[in-house]
């Protein structure tokens, strides 16, 4: 496994990558690497001749600077993972790096991005999109690994790609899931003892919904429900949780089992944020 900082120190290992004409799968993350994490590491290996992991944690998709300090960072930890995965590459940029001047380009995902964490985290899909477009821009791969927890980020990404025409095929790993439904992630590492126990409402209101929606319940009535119980969990503070169209985002009133529907939650439990869908 080699580490390499630059694009300039990327640039001669990807020319001779391409004159073997060797695929190249890249799989971005912030670090503090989980098992969904190395879910896409062996997706990628298993799909791409060699596989690159880049760890950033980017400043400029935070919209609360408080949470990008307390972002967890387990750079030792994460490299002896990578390691025992036999990752071929990973890539360490500095802030420097990825940001030699500050970005003055913005981007403007639409509607896409006023809802759901866009409403609640603005700024933040601007952060991923410059981000995201610099890793593809550096890296060059041709297939691009993310997890389906991040739902709407994979719209995002979706439409940058299109929008962009960045020749490359992105594909979607399912969301990995502590033995008790939690979503992983890097996030739960904030928890506290109490705190991890509570988390599992996020996972019990999906599952709820999901059986009353295919049982013929109304969804307002759920909704008003599953809010209730958030509110009567003194742990959690409920931002949104929502039946929406996984392509627009839009937020539906009523269910039609004909028609493709993710519910999507995001909820602090104590003061972490978390989401899942």
């Amino acid at each position: 496994m080699k580490l390499i900082r630059t694009g300039a120190e990327w640039n001669p290992l990807w020319l001779n990558h391409l004159q073997k004409k060797q695929q190249i799968g890249l799989v971005p993350t912030m670090g503090a690497l989980h098992d969904g994490h190395l879910d896409l590491v062996i997706k990628s290996k298993a799909t791409a001749d060699l596989t690159v992991v880049s760890i950033f944690v980017n400043p400029t998709q935070f919209n609360n600077p408080e949470d990008f300090a307390k972002y967890p960072i387990t750079l030792e930890a994460d490299l002896q993972k990578l390691a025992d995965e036999r990752v071929d590459y990973v890539f360490l940029p500095s802030v420097e790096t990825m940001y030699p001047a500050p970005t003055r380009l913005r981007f403007d995902f639409g509607d896409l991005e006023r809802k759901l964490e866009g409403k609640f985290r603005p700024g933040h899909f601007n952060g991923v999109g410059v981000v995201v477009s610099k890793l593809f821009h550096l890296i060059r791969p041709q297939v691009a690994f993310f997890g389906q927890k991040d739902l709407q980020q994979v719209g995002i990404i979706k439409r940058l790609v299109n929008d962009l025409s960045f020749e490359l095929k992105l594909e979607i790993v399912p969301t990995r899931r502590e033995p008790d439904g939690l979503a992983m992630s890097s996030r739960n590492m904030r928890l506290s003892p109490i705190e991890r126990k509570k988390a599992i409402l996020l996972f019990t209101s999906l599952e709820k919904a999901k059986t009353e929606l295919f049982a013929g319940k109304n969804w307002l009535e759920i909704q008003t429900q599953i809010k209730a119980d958030f509110g009567n969990e003194p742990f959690a503070n409920l931002e949104y949780f929502e039946l929406v169209n996984p392509e627009t985002f839009e937020s539906y009133s009523q269910f039609d089992r004909y028609q493709k529907s993710f519910i999507c939650v995001a909820s602090y439990i104590g003061d972490t944020r978390l989401i899942d869908n």
